[in-house]
């Protein structure tokens, strides 16, 4: 059990007290959250309002990781966990094939008939 939210704008599908217990909780890399919530967290009320659950966010100082705590009805939560780490885990892949493909390009430029 740990203390209720701060938020004053708790969004009305949001039942008080008792959806603000036992969020669920994972961790994301903060270079994600512009991917997953649009610059300067614009999309975090769309988002909010489709999946009828409560975000907050919560920077961990001594990592790169953001704790994001999701609120509302069992259901929902879990629900909206899972849709919000599939996409992080998404937009991580695609960064990272991105990468292999970056590597293969120089190597190539590198070992090119021309450079021997």
């Amino acid at each position: 059990m740990g203390t209720l939210p701060k938020r004053k704008d708790i969004p009305p599908w949001v039942k008080v007290p008792d959806d603000l217990r036992d969020p669920e909780v994972f961790q994301v890399q903060t270079r994600l959250l512009e991917a997953l919530f649009g610059p300067d967290g614009s999309r975090i009320p769309y988002i909010e309002q489709v999946s009828k659950a409560m975000l907050e966010l919560k920077v961990l100082e001594s990592s790169d990781l953001t704790e994001v705590m999701v609120y509302g009805n069992y259901l929902y939560k879990l629900r909206t966990k899972w849709m919000l780490q599939s996409m992080a885990e998404r937009h991580r892949l695609r960064q990272e094939r991105g990468m292999l493909r970056l590597a293969e390009a120089m190597n190539a430029l590198e070992l090119g008939p021309s450079m021997q």
